[in-house]
């Protein structure tokens, strides 16, 4: 039995080894690598960004009934971050190294301590109040996940 815990956990770390990947790049001046990695790495997130607000977030509410506690909180980091990847791929896109690496340094900071709080606190809670019913969760972010543009 995979616990939501172990599924997202490792889906941050694909995230994470995407991000170090295209800052490496950037970092090189290596633009064209840079750019396709970055690409990847913002559908990445994209993907598990919608896994936690579409689908898990909501079964985790409709379970507990908290709708201004942990995942209200998510959801702000999540605005956060999406914003700092909107001023990155303009800064990938022109080719400014300085700018991109700034924001990149932000959002590193920032998702370190979003998914230490996700997956010290929100997963383990989920999988415990969701019990059972997380394998399907679990398939229901893997269903979405697969319909979205890779």
């Amino acid at each position: 039995m995979s616990t939501i815990l172990d599924f997202l956990g490792s889906d941050h770390r694909s995230c994470d080894d995407l991000f170090a990947s295209a800052e490496a790049e950037v970092a090189q001046n290596r633009w064209d690598r840079a750019r396709g990695l970055f690409g990847q790495f913002e559908q990445a997130m994209a993907r598990h960004l919608a896994m936690e607000e579409d689908v898990l977030f909501p079964a985790f509410e409709n379970r507990t009934g908290m709708r201004a506690g942990p995942t209200e909180v998510m959801r702000m980091e999540h605005a956060q971050m999406r914003d700092l990847l909107e001023g990155m791929a303009s800064a990938v896109a022109a080719g400014d190294r300085d700018s991109y690496l700034g924001l990149s340094e932000t959002l590193n900071m920032l998702m370190q301590q979003h998914n230490l709080k996700e997956e010290n606190m929100l997963y383990p809670m989920s999988d415990r109040v969701l019990g059972a019913d997380s394998e399907s969760v679990i398939r229901e972010m893997e269903a979405g996940a697969a319909r979205r543009p890779a």
